[in-house]
């Protein structure tokens, strides 16, 4: 996803041989885009993402840095089953569980892994 995912999924998929899908804020991509528009704590945001990318039923996972509240995670799988992708996992770094956005995302059907997670106070 938009920003310090891109270190992370770019990372993994040419480790894995796949291709990377870049879900950029609005106006970033040189193409026709689709878009989704979600809430943040302090506002409201989009994402998007050129539909061509993917091919109906393809699989696809998520992998970003950080999992909060999980607004943006969330999204991005709403972006991506728009398309047309068959989204059913998501990766990161760090999961934060006391924001509760493994749990927005496992409502959602998508299986969650971080690598650490740092519990609150």
């Amino acid at each position: 996803m938009e920003a310090r995912g891109f270190i992370f999924g770019a990372s993994v998929a040419a480790r894995l041989g796949l291709p990377f899908l870049p879900i950029r804020k609005p106006g970033k991509l040189p193409c026709d885009t689709i878009g989704v528009d979600y809430a943040l704590e302090y506002g409201a945001d989009r994402l998007e993402m050129d539909p061509a990318s993917v091919s109906r039923d393809q699989k696809v996972a998520i992998v970003d840095d950080l999992l909060a509240t999980g607004g943006t995670a969330c999204a991005t799988v709403e972006l991506l089953r728009q398309a047309g992708a068959d989204v059913a996992d998501a990766f990161f770094v760090i999961d934060l569980p006391d924001l509760g956005g493994a749990k927005r995302l496992h409502e959602a059907g998508i299986s969650v892994a971080a690598l650490m997670q740092f519990d609150g106070d």
